[in-house]
């Protein structure tokens, strides 16, 4: 058994830094969860009119919606089996802003193909993604995301482009400071960037068996549908 991200990946998982080999083997497989704790050197928005959205984005833990420097914060990355029996790996952040914690949820699973990682926002898993991941040729990985889609009780719908973001992250291994770095951007095709971030951590391993899944990690909703 493999981790979700090994099996989308398949042979270019070997491609990628050992330190992110072993990051993005957290599943059920290796048994292993992994807490990465670090500062975001800037949390940064695009122009005055995308506020509004963050705003209500963060009330479901989904974007971020105050801006910052030298940000302290905590990745999680927990494997646990869901409520329709699907591996799923949390990457929840937690970002100690001033006035008080803000939270980006996301829980990843395997599509049903297995050809690609499903990718859902939020306390109440709103909004799914499309994952696609590749390895760089220095060993660093990138994720970009696909279409998004919206599912409230029976709405299910694309996120149409004018009001959508495509999202990239690069994460790398720094053997010298023996620390992760990362890079996320959201853009708009149409009214340019929207949100992102850029710092570093450093990751630990616990046993998934013994320390669990904390009360709070898991969603309030999940959503079947992919």
């Amino acid at each position: 058994m493999t981790s979700i991200f090994e099996t989308v990946m398949g042979a270019d998982f070997e491609r990628l830094h050992p330190q992110l080999r072993r990051r993005f083997s957290v599943g059920l497989a290796s048994g292993e969860a992994c807490a990465g704790r670090g500062v975001m050197d800037r949390i940064w928005h695009g122009r005055g009119f995308v506020k509004p959205f963050l705003a209500v984005g963060g009330t479901r833990n989904i974007l971020v919606p105050r801006q910052g420097r030298a940000v302290p914060f905590i990745i999680e990355n927990v494997p646990y089996v869901d409520t329709y029996g699907r591996e799923t790996v949390t990457f929840v952040r937690t970002f100690d802003l001033p006035g008080g914690p803000r939270r980006f949820d996301a829980q990843m699973v395997l599509s049903p193909k297995g050809d690609r990682v499903l990718d859902y926002l939020g306390t109440h898993q709103h909004l799914a993604s499309d994952l696609h991941f590749r390895a760089e040729p220095d060993g660093s990985l990138v994720i970009r995301s696909g279409e998004h889609r919206f599912r409230e009780g029976p709405v299910d719908c694309r996120v149409p482009d004018l009001i959508g973001g495509d999202a990239e992250v690069r994460e790398s291994y720094d053997d010298e400071s023996g620390r992760f770095r990362i890079q996320v951007r959201v853009v708009n095709r149409r009214f340019g960037p929207l949100f992102g971030y850029e710092g570093s951590f450093e990751a630990t391993y616990t046993d998934v068996r013994t320390c669990g899944v904390r009360p709070g990690l898991r969603p309030v909703r999940e959503e079947a549908r992919a």
